[in-house]
């Protein structure tokens, strides 16, 4: 291991240990949202999609505004900051906690810690680009609103916000149960393939 890696491997130690200190309070329903993302049991794929259109279903049926929406998200948060240490303990019964419990949240922290810096990395790399090719980063970024602002204007705002809030909360079981690298392996045999038909036609 060079100086880099252990620098680097520290920093995530000690990330780490920050995350575990800052969400002790949430450790039980940590790991009860682990269970159900995770897909520990077969119903739980359809209970998230079941209770993320019941949500958005309420939110079209009631049509708040958006001063609205947002006030009522953060106040939501602000009561869930301040109830959940309280009550989660008297639940989830806090004396059942193991070390395997323990082990578990540990390895949830870090990898919320390694998605962090994997965020901060492609931040960094969007702005290395900007520096060092300007023109790609001014093309990449240009086109890339332009087909967003363009799939917006197609599909209703409520609609497509549904459909990437169940994406992303299906989207630990689909990688752990071998979905999404399935699907992936298909596509890159069958870019192989027209990459290989492509290259006999120039022959």
């Amino acid at each position: 291991m060079t100086d880099g890696d252990n620098k680097s491997v520290n920093m995530l130690a000690r990330e780490t240990a920050q995350l575990e200190d800052q969400l002790q309070g949430w450790g039980e329903v940590i790991l009860a949202a682990d269970q159900v993302l995770l897909w520990q049991k077969p119903w739980f794929p359809g209970a998230l999609i079941g209770a993320t259109t019941v949500l958005f279903t309420m939110v079209y049926y009631l049509d708040p505004s958006v001063l609205t929406g947002v006030s009522c998200c953060v106040m939501f948060l602000c009561l869930a900051d301040y109830l959940v240490p309280l009550v989660a303990p008297r639940i989830f019964n806090s004396n059942k906690w193991t070390s395997d419990h323990q082990q578990r949240f540990h390895e949830i922290c870090v990898n919320i810690a390694k998605t962090q810096r994997r965020v901060v990395g492609w931040w960094k790399r969007i702005f290395a680009l900007k520096e060092e090719r300007p023109k790609m980063y001014f093309l990449s970024v240009i086109s890339s609103l332009a087909v967003m602002a363009w799939i917006g204007q197609q599909v209703h705002n409520l609609f497509l916000t549904y459909l990437i809030v169940t994406l992303l909360l299906l989207l630990p079981g689909l990688n752990k149960h071998g979905v999404i690298s399935k699907y992936a392996g298909m596509a890159k045999r069958e870019i192989n393939k027209l990459l290989k038909q492509k290259e006999k036609k120039n022959e």
